[in-house]
């Protein structure tokens, strides 16, 4: 089979398509044929090295298809079931061995494109928004990339909350898609300051969270968005990671500081399964749009890091073998 391979972590350049065995399921494992792979920031991150895993490897965050063998332990789902699953590395490739609990049902009226889409980056809308700081009417959040693939789909959960929501974007055409999505308020970073800006919106409060996946360019002035008691959820690092922090610092206002990771929030099968209910169920009934900017080939995964890594992206990049 086809597969995208990093024999050494770089840039883009890495990433190389060869060919490497079909493989085998072992114990409590399921072999699923990918119909289309998700693209996340995540990907550039273990490919650079920034995340460590030996090497090669191959790539790649989430997937969606069908499987086509079990092991035979396995009872939690059969050949021929429509699937997608995330975080799980390797998913660069046209099939891909996955722990058979970690995969999830993909309804019939979903296709393979909007849940490779919508697996990684919706499920961390839905752990953010109603678990990580649970937001309810009337509160007030930050989201930095409003425009890019989890923006999007947060600034939809967060709506649906009741959430008042500003985001953050580079450009006009982004800024658009972020009202889109539904953000009340849209602030354009590169001719205003957000901290200035959002002070000025709550009066002087600042709002009850903020959403970060940019980090080492928006740490500082995130925290001093946050009004009384307010939390800094960091979940990416898309500028780089944050400098050592002074604990104190988040004694103003009794901040909350957290680092969460989807791993973390579907830990066990119910978990994983719940949220993903929820994101298929938001899908289904028309209350979540997920926005697929750019689809490539397998082979193309180079220009689509550098897409990615560029800021060149709105919504989400697929992947498809073939």
């Amino acid at each position: 089979m086809k597969a995208v391979r990093v024999h050494e972590v770089g840039g883009p350049d890495v990433l190389r398509y060869e060919d490497i065995p079909v493989p085998i399921p072992g114990p409590g494992q399921a072999l699923v044929k990918i119909e289309a792979i998700g693209l996340n920031f995540i990907d550039c991150y273990f490919r650079a090295g920034l995340y460590k895993v030996p090497l090669p490897f191959t790539p790649g965050n989430e997937g969606a298809g069908t499987v086509t063998a079990v092991a035979p332990d396995v009872t939690v789902i059969k050949v021929g079931d429509r699937v997608s699953y995330a975080p799980i590395i390797g998913s660069y490739a046209e099939y891909q061995v996955v722990a058979a609990d970690r995969l999830v049902p993909v309804p019939a009226s979903v296709d393979f494109r909007t849940a490779a889409a919508v697996t990684l980056q919706g499920m961390t809308a839905q752990y953010l928004a109603c678990s990580t700081y649970p937001l309810k009417p009337g509160d007030t959040c930050l989201i930095h990339a409003g425009a890019g693939g989890v923006g999007q789909l947060l600034i939809q959960v967060a709506k649906m909350r009741g959430a008042r929501v500003f985001a953050t974007v580079s450009t006009k055409e982004k800024a658009a898609l972020a009202r889109q999505a539904g953000a009340d308020e849209v602030i354009l970073y590169s001719e205003q300051d957000f901290e200035a800006e959002v002070m000025r919106l709550t009066g002087g409060k600042g709002v009850n969270v903020v959403y970060d996946s940019v980090a080492k360019t928006t740490f500082d002035k995130s925290l001093n968005c946050l009004g009384l008691r307010g939390m800094l959820a960091l979940f990416g690092q898309s500028s780089g990671p944050v400098p050592p922090l002074e604990v104190s610092r988040l004694a103003k206002n009794s901040l909350f500081l957290t680092r969460p990771g989807l791993g973390q929030y579907t830990a066990t099968r119910e978990k994983l399964l719940q949220r993903a209910a929820d994101v298929f169920g938001w899908i289904q009934a028309g209350k979540l749009k997920v926005r697929i900017s750019q689809t490539l080939s397998l082979k193309d995964a180079s220009e689509a890091h550098r897409l990615l890594e560029g800021r060149k992206t709105t919504g989400k990049v697929l992947l498809v073998p073939g």
